[in-house]
């Protein structure tokens, strides 16, 4: 007790001395006092643009365009761990499927692993796989489709070759097709089970036998009993993947880019072999196909291993371009609510169209992104974040996680807030969020520019930690730019990003612009989305739309 007692001492008389450490920063940058200097030797408290130029000279990315169309990348970073990632990246997702097939680009990723001619079962992949101490995986995306392998650099062709098969001379046996679509079935109907023990996990259920019994269903009980805190981060995610699949619904009706990944059940029922085999003749061909190594790597040992193994592909020079313009997504404004009254938090997000990929307003999004930021209350750092939307939320006790996001498509895109509440707090959370948005056309300082630039390049770096991370940024990269961009390159562009162009991005993008919504819960005070439409109006364009608008 003596010792809680002490501790409580010493921090009553250390938080007002951290108060006001924190809220002098003005006066601190310009003569910083002989007790706080030692604190800014290596830093400032006002935000500024370093150069970077010393630290991100990395080997540079070499690219190899084979006859066929194919396209070779390899980076040799980090090369020091003698450990490699090479995978294949395919300009083909959910958003390519024919009607009436969607999740099959899902479900041919499930069935990659199930045999080849001279594999002949996925017992004789994964014991092969698993004697070189690799790893195979794959994942699935609206516009993308991933296949790769982490290895150690002696077994990099090794891992070509079985990447090559796979893709090459999948087997698909009606026994795998039948397993995988209850795989399938079981993964959506997880999406649903764990939709329904939020409910009971979050609201703190006082009959454990009931929660035993969900933990059983989702089998996860000695992770739920033992590490709770994992529960509730996965049905936080899975949450969002439910968010996320109604908003795409919601901003692209109609269009497959709206489509889950996953497909509607009917569907996966019905896919077949023919199906399947039909997807990889029209879409997995040399010229939408990118070949990515990273880590302890030969950029020449790699492209003739590819010459030599990656030989039965289509060469139709049809590209993913070329199919986007002919079916265009189109943004629309609507939402989609789904209501229901046992759970304990409001899911919402909130988006506006945003940028393609090339689009020269994609890297001042990101930007608007990071000035936005994202906040947990878990964390407990709201009072204290750069981000002005944050500190409004904590202070006023409005919502208990926040996060914006920007999604790139290759015509289109997608930027919001998706955030997590109590019901009865709804409208005011909703008028604050609106009201930053706007804020963002007319009133940005350049010390949260500068603030959400270095955030943004310090996300940037720590997103390729390894050489997972390398091998799939340049894989992306090349199926989306065409090339590498360099992140001396990259750094550039975000710092001329200033917060005069800040205003001029939100100003188009956000004001008087339409507003696709998706909300999941007690949702009876959330605004219609006719007034969600009416925020995005400043005063002054409010007036000047209405009055002049009907003069006219």
């Amino acid at each position: 007790m003596a010792a809680l007692a002490s501790a409580a001492r010493s921090r009553r008389r250390l938080l007002p001395y951290l108060n006001r450490l924190l809220h002098s920063a003005s006066t601190t940058a310009v003569s910083p006092s002989p007790s706080t200097s030692r604190f800014l030797r290596h830093a400032s408290p006002v935000p500024c643009t370093p150069d970077h130029s010393p630290y991100l000279r990395f080997p540079a990315a070499r690219v190899s365009t084979l006859p066929s169309g194919l396209r070779v990348v390899t980076q040799a970073y980090p090369a020091a761990t003698r450990m490699a990632s090479v995978g294949v990246w395919v300009d083909a997702g959910s958003r390519f499927e024919l009607p009436g097939t969607n999740g099959t680009a899902h479900f041919l990723e499930h069935m990659a692993f199930k045999g080849t001619r001279r594999r002949p079962n996925a017992q004789a992949l994964e014991v092969e796989i698993e004697d070189m101490g690799a790893r195979l995986n794959a994942y699935t995306s609206r516009e993308q489709t991933t296949f790769f392998a982490d290895v150690q650099a002696r077994h990099v062709p090794a891992a070509l070759d079985v990447l090559s098969d796979i893709l090459q001379h999948p087997r698909f046996p009606e026994k795998a097709i039948q397993r995988e679509r209850g795989v399938i079935l079981r993964e959506m109907e997880e999406v649903s089970l764990f939709h329904e023990f939020a409910v009971l996990y979050l609201s703190g259920p006082s009959d454990l036998d009931s929660l035993l019994y969900y933990l059983r269903v989702l089998n996860s009980i000695l992770v739920a009993l033992l590490i709770g805190h994992t529960i509730v981060i996965k049905v936080q995610g899975m949450m969002e993947e439910v968010i996320f699949d109604h908003l795409h619904a919601a901003a692209f009706q109609g269009h497959p880019l709206g489509d889950t990944i996953l497909g509607p059940e009917e569907n996966i029922r019905s896919i077949s072999k023919k199906d399947l085999e039909q997807y990889i003749s029209t879409h997995y061909t040399c010229p939408r196909m990118v070949v990515s190594a990273a880590g302890s790597v030969s950029h020449d040992e790699v492209v003739d291993q590819v010459k030599e193994l990656f030989t039965e592909f289509s060469t139709d020079p049809t590209t993913a371009d070329q199919l986007v313009e002919a079916n265009p997504a189109i943004f629309t404004g609507s939402e989609v609510r789904v209501e229901n009254a046992e759970l304990p938090l409001a899911h919402v997000a909130i988006a506006f169209k945003g940028s393609s990929w090339t689009d020269p307003s994609s890297i001042p999004l990101m930007v608007i992104q990071s000035i936005l930021g994202s906040w947990y209350r878990s964390i407990g750092v709201g009072n204290c974040s750069g981000s002005s939307l944050a500190r409004g939320i904590s202070n006023a006790n409005l919502a208990e996680s926040l996060m914006a996001f920007n999604t790139n498509y290759r015509d289109t895109g997608i930027f919001g807030i998706y955030t997590t509440a109590q019901p009865d707090t709804l409208h005011d959370l909703s008028r604050l969020i609106m009201a930053e948005f706007r804020r963002l056309a007319s009133q940005v300082s350049e010390t949260e520019v500068a603030r959400a630039r270095n955030q943004l390049k310090s996300a940037l770096l720590l997103h390729i930690d390894g050489s997972t991370a390398v091998s799939e940024n340049n894989g992306r990269q090349m199926l989306t730019y065409g090339r590498v961009m360099p992140f001396l390159e990259l750094f550039a562009r975000i710092d001329a990003v200033d917060c005069a162009t800040v205003m001029e991005t939100a100003k188009e993008y956000i004001i008087d612009k339409d507003v696709a919504l998706a909300g999941v819960g007690q949702l009876t005070n959330l605004p219609e989305l006719s007034w969600f439409r009416s925020e995005t109006c400043s005063d002054d364009d409010f007036t000047r739309r209405i009055f002049f608008g009907n003069a006219k």
